[in-house]
């Protein structure tokens, strides 16, 4: 079978999905206080799993998981950022600058979309993004 194939038939599968990512933590609460501030989580889960702190973040329609553990090295690892999709991006920049949130080359502009890159605890890179044309090939729901 050809990943084609079996990536086209795990796309129908409508149990399988991707329900979160998974970030280390090196203080958690202030992890969750910094989320919930700049980009309205709401806490879906908190407690021990798997021997663990493990606090489950809503964002959105999007999940993020908060492990009460300092990250392992420096590097973010294998992440290079998680990519949050925003309305009125220009307004909640506007406010993340407010809140003393800066980016090194502040809101860019593409054809027909627009980012920013921002750091939240732990060095993990934020990408807030918006799309103008709903159509854009990249502008998708899984």
């Amino acid at each position: 079978m050809s990943n084609g194939t079996h990536a086209g038939r795990l796309a129908k599968d409508k149990t399988l999905n991707l329900h979160h990512a998974h970030i280390f933590a090196s203080d958690i609460d202030v992890t969750i206080a910094w989320w919930q501030r700049h980009l309205k989580a709401r806490v879906l889960f908190d407690g021990q799993n798997a021997g663990a702190r493990n606090v489950m973040l809503g964002i959105g329609r999007g999940r993020l998981n908060l492990y009460d553990q300092p990250p392992r090295d420096n590097a973010r690892g294998v992440v290079h950022h998680l990519g949050i999709r925003v309305n009125r991006l220009r307004d909640v920049s506007a406010q993340l600058q407010a809140d003393g949130l800066t980016s090194p080359h502040g809101l860019r502009q593409q054809d027909g979309w627009r980012y920013v890159m921002i750091a939240a605890p732990d060095n993990l890179l934020l990408e807030l993004f918006e799309f103008d044309d709903p159509t854009a090939p990249f502008n998708i729901d899984g």
